[in-house]
């Protein structure tokens, strides 16, 4: 099963593709999306689009998991990700993915145990979960494998909870 974990930007959109095998999860493809600043928006999100498409045609993710953001004291930057978060989201839904979104604490809290988690300890983290040789690089790459991973926490915990109710 893959899950793409996309960390939402128009300058920088993180992503990782992950896969769950069994009781172990892998990074399959791990890396940023950049825009041009200087190009115009409309062409930004044209080629960020065209990227998303891509990665999702080629691994076929059962689910695209994006932080959404919770607060942003940049309104300029906050648009942009809002519009990144749509692109995706329009993407992931056109090819049949399930799309899901966390706050940043939900996946501090489901992959490094607690919501004040700070960037070194979050990528520290998903270098282990991940089974990494060093740690993901750039944090827009790791922020982005997070929240595939808090997605796969997420799952796990439904089905633990659907599993108690059906007894």
């Amino acid at each position: 099963m893959f899950v793409l974990g996309i960390d939402p930007g128009l300058s920088r959109c993180g992503f990782a593709v992950v896969e769950k095998l069994g009781r172990h999860t892998e990074a399959v493809a791990l890396g940023v999306i950049r825009t041009p600043p200087k190009d115009e928006i409309p062409r930004r999100l044209s080629l960020l689009q065209t990227e998303v498409r891509s990665l999702i045609q080629e691994f076929k993710p059962e689910a695209v998991a994006i932080e959404r953001v919770f607060f942003q004291v940049n309104v300029k930057t906050a648009i942009g990700v809002a519009q990144s978060s749509g692109i995706v989201m329009a993407e992931a839904i056109a090819n049949g993915s399930e799309v899901a979104e966390y706050t940043p604490n939900q996946i501090k809290e489901a992959v490094g145990g607690w919501g004040a988690a700070d960037k070194k300890q979050m990528q520290k983290m998903v270098q282990t979960l991940l089974r990494l040789p060093s740690l993901p690089t750039p944090a827009d790459a790791a922020d982005a494998a997070a929240t595939a991973l808090c997605h796969l926490a997420h799952m796990s915990m439904q089905k633990i909870e659907t599993a108690s109710r059906n007894k």
